[in-house]
């Protein structure tokens, strides 16, 4: 089996197999592939590949590799480069690029979108969007940290007293349950939203306040996502979410529908009246923003408030996410490596679920209906 190691796009820090998987891989019986400076901007040098024993070579030759592995989706030009058969990883979004899942099914590709992978325990550890999640909660606080022009912690000083700051997070997911265990441990006074009742106890757990708003409907078989709420609810929601917002020196969103925009939260309105020097980082930036001001990969300041739209923040810790994103890829490879051969059974609803095209056609259920 030779396998391709792609260089991300330049906004991508990460990289999606670290030199030690990569020798797992090797010792496994693979030939591995690894386009040139692939994982600089991560830390790792084309040096330590050649160490475990890959080949540092042009995207050219890469991409005729039998499996070729990414973090973002590979641009539509080097398509053409593709041949039936080769097996292509990557997170792509299926939901929200149809367009470019048919055009590889087109070419015969196989192509496994790792953030279609089913939600399920044996998945755990193969699961990259909660090991990215995690990453980008931790580094939301520290970058709200780093922008509010106060401090997060209880200050007691001869000088007086300082209060510790107020973070609320809207939604707690992975990514949000970290955001609360982050900024509880820099001192912060936290709440925490979301339309799942079943999230309390986690929230309460790391020491901070759940919000509830009576009402919500929630679907355990939605993988841990929200799902889309009544019109009454949403403005009971609206309502207790706005008293929350103004009052706190940070906010931080985290709310997605996969597939969907995400749900905006925070209104203009809401924003003129927050605090001056008040942050609001906004995860959910690259689906559109869960604040109404978002714009993505920018920070603005509206009315004297910073508004983060950013929904790569785990690129901002690229080694770490890097070693993390390389771990779960190999977790997926293994059981389907053999004697340095890779198969795809579909008897396993992981590889069920997270196949999107096969055999030259579109093969993955939602986007079937």
């Amino acid at each position: 089996m030779l396998v391709g190691l792609l260089k991300e796009p330049d906004f991508e820090t990460r990289v999606a197999l670290t030199p030690e998987v990569v020798k797992t891989l090797i010792d496994k019986g693979a030939k591995v592939l690894v386009e040139t400076d692939a994982g600089l901007a991560a830390s790792f040098r084309n040096s330590d590949y050649e160490a475990v024993g890959a080949e540092i070579s042009s995207r050219s030759a890469v991409l005729a590799a039998e499996l070729l592995v990414a973090i973002q989706p590979l641009a539509t030009e080097f398509f053409e480069q593709l041949k039936a058969g080769q097996l292509l990883f990557g997170m792509y979004q299926p939901l929200v690029n149809g367009f470019r899942m048919q055009k590889l099914a087109e070419k015969g590709v196989s192509c496994i979108s790792m953030d279609a992978i089913p939600r399920i325990t044996r998945a755990q550890s193969m699961d990259v969007l909660s090991s990215q999640a995690s990453l980008a909660g931790y580094q939301a606080v520290l970058r709200a940290a780093g922008l509010l022009p106060r401090l997060f912690p209880m200050m007691m000083t001869a000088a007086g007293t300082i209060a510790p700051a107020k973070v609320l997070v809207i939604g707690a997911g992975v990514a949000g349950l970290q955001a609360i265990a982050t900024a509880k441990r820099l001192g912060a006074v936290v709440e925490a939203f979301d339309t799942r009742p079943s999230v309390k106890e986690q929230v309460e757990s790391l020491g901070g306040r759940f919000v509830e708003v009576p009402g919500a409907v929630e679907d355990k078989g939605a993988g841990g996502y929200a799902v889309e709420q009544s019109a009454e609810y949403k403005q009971k929601q609206s309502e207790e979410l706005e008293k929350r917002i103004v009052a706190a020196d940070v906010v931080i969103t985290t709310a997605l529908i996969p597939g969907r925009p995400a749900p905006v939260l925070i209104t203009a309105s809401m924003v003129e009246r927050m605090r001056a020097g008040s942050v609001i980082i906004d995860m959910a930036a690259a689906a559109g923003g869960n604040c109404e001001l978002t714009k993505n990969n920018e920070i603005c300041t509206i009315h004297e408030v910073q508004i983060v739209g950013n929904g790569n923040l785990p690129a901002e810790k690229p080694q770490d996410a890097s070693r993390m994103y390389a771990k779960n890829m190999l977790n997926y490879l293994m059981p389907c490596l053999k004697d340095g051969k890779f198969t795809l059974n579909f008897e396993d609803e992981i590889i069920k679920g997270s196949v999107i095209t096969h055999g030259g056609a579109v093969v993955w259920g939602p986007l079937n209906k």
